[in-house]
């Protein structure tokens, strides 16, 4: 038996292809990994971090975080350390040198951005963002039941 897409699942298709497509795309303008792009801009925001909350906000496992953490330090652009409060956890955070690579990165991604918004009129950034954020209020209700 055929089934045919319903309205409901060319919007989930569409919309779970174009974040899979987005998270590359800017990594492969840049000439890095989605996961490099994403440490880099998460320690440039939330500044000294835990590899831990790296890993939760990553979504990656903690080998992968120690991996690129060590690739950047070796790189100059990240530095760690023990947590003194706690020193079975290692903190990471940016040094002057990747502080400038972050800066960098982000700017570019803005620009990137802005880029792949060109013609989307605000009312429609609007509409598509409140849809968004109604899909998970919905999911955050359906998982509460």
């Amino acid at each position: 038996m055929v089934h045919e897409e319903t309205a409901e699942d060319t919007f989930f298709r569409e919309l779970g292809g174009a974040c899979a497509e987005l998270r590359q795309a800017f990594a492969r303008h840049v000439g890095m990994s989605p996961h490099r792009v994403q440490l880099l801009i998460r320690l440039r925001r939330d500044g000294e971090t835990s590899h831990s909350e790296l890993r939760r906000t990553l979504g990656i496992d903690g080998a992968s975080v120690t991996r690129l953490v060590k690739e950047f330090e070796a790189e100059g652009l990240v530095s760690r350390r023990l947590d003194p409060a706690d020193n079975r956890y290692t903190l990471s955070a940016l040094t002057p040198t990747g502080e400038r690579c972050a800066a960098d990165l982000d700017r570019s991604h803005q620009a990137y951005q802005e880029r792949l918004l060109d013609g989307v009129p605000p009312h429609q950034r609007d509409l598509v963002l409140d849809a968004l954020r109604r899909v998970r209020a919905n999911m955050t209700e359906q998982e509460s039941r």
